[in-house]
């Protein structure tokens, strides 16, 4: 298939989704010397012919299936017509990664209940800014890679990261940290975020990277949401937030992050608002959320701000800055 989607988790385990909608999963069945009968590719078509059929939701009648006729001949252009089918079953055939990785593929995004967007959506040729110099700081984990050939994972930065806030359950004294966040993370990184504005979505931990209906044509943004341990079980304890990203795949090309959620304990962080200082300390732990969404992971060092026990730091230290500059620096896939 042409693309693969997955879910970092808190143990930065990653974890297949599994894929959903049609024409997403094995496809064609195959020999096993993976190569595509003509009994099956056959099948395929029908198949998605009766699936996309326009008028399968509004008849009650079985779908027809594709048969073949015997037709008497109609002259040259009916069988070039028909050498032309012939050379196009024998390619896919003979080849059928073709069929998966670029007539599926090309296809899948404009097909009744895609589970992909076009490709390449606000995408730019160049990358939109540039992240800041290294510090040569080594103190810092990136999230693991699913690909042993990829060192790490980034969004991409020839498009902006886009973004939206459920306000709901924000604790009175948070206005504007959501912001402040944003843009220091966005200055670490040189990625540009864009807020696209408050949302009705509630956080949950099987979202969907693509929702059509609520954002359009485009990966689903980042969700930024206050929540609770009744609504999100993974904050139940001492676990103020939780940060992360899905990615995404196509064949040749590396992985990307593709959409993200930070989930914010509103009443576990009401109580840090009253303590001095309190403000900067949420500040910096909604910081240490989106540096997850991003890629850095915990590291063992305390004078770094992605440490995992708080300690009471409020800015990036060295290691985390140098992590946030290299994730910054990921490469362009317009394929997605």
């Amino acid at each position: 298939m042409d693309r693969e989607w997955f879910y970092k988790d808190n143990d930065t385990k990653p974890v297949r989704r599994p894929a959903s909608g049609p024409g997403v999963g094995s496809g064609v069945q195959r020999s096993p010397s993976g190569r595509v009968p003509l009994w099956a590719l056959e099948e395929s078509l029908n198949g998605q012919l009766i699936e996309y059929a326009p008028s399968r939701a509004s008849r009650g009648r079985k779908p027809k299936r594709v048969s073949r006729q015997r037709r008497r001949r109609a002259g040259r252009g009916l069988r070039l017509g028909t050498v032309g089918v012939i050379a196009l079953v024998v390619g896919l055939y003979l080849t059928p990664t073709i069929f998966d990785r670029y007539i599926l593929a090309a296809a899948l995004p404009y097909l009744p209940g895609s589970p992909v967007p076009p490709r390449g959506v606000d995408a730019s040729d160049v990358p939109l800014n540039l992240p800041p110099a290294s510090n040569g700081a080594t103190s810092f984990v990136l999230l693991e890679s699913p690909d042993d050939s990829q060192d790490f994972v980034a969004y991409d930065p020839c498009r902006p990261v886009d973004y939206v806030v459920r306000p709901d359950f924000a604790p009175a004294g948070t206005d504007g940290l959501i912001e402040e966040a944003v843009a220091e993370i966005s200055a670490a990184t040189g990625l540009t975020f864009a807020y696209r504005g408050i949302t009705t979505e509630a956080p949950s931990e099987d979202r969907d990277a693509y929702q059509p209906d609520r954002y359009g044509k485009r990966w689903a943004p980042v969700l930024i949401s206050w929540t609770s341990p009744s609504e999100i079980p993974g904050l139940e304890g001492d676990v103020a937030g939780l940060g992360g990203s899905l990615y995404a795949h196509t064949p040749g090309k590396p992985f990307v992050y593709i959409a993200g959620q930070v989930q914010l304990d509103a009443p576990d962080l009401t109580d840090h608002l009253q303590y001095p200082g309190g403000r900067d300390q949420v500040r910096a732990l909604i910081v240490h959320e989106l540096a997850h969404v991003v890629g850095l992971d915990h590291v063992d060092d305390p004078s770094q701000l992605m440490y995992e026990e708080n300690n009471g730091l409020t800015t990036l230290g060295d290691g985390d800055r140098a992590g946030l500059a290299l994730l910054g620096a990921g490469p362009c896939v317009p394929q997605l």
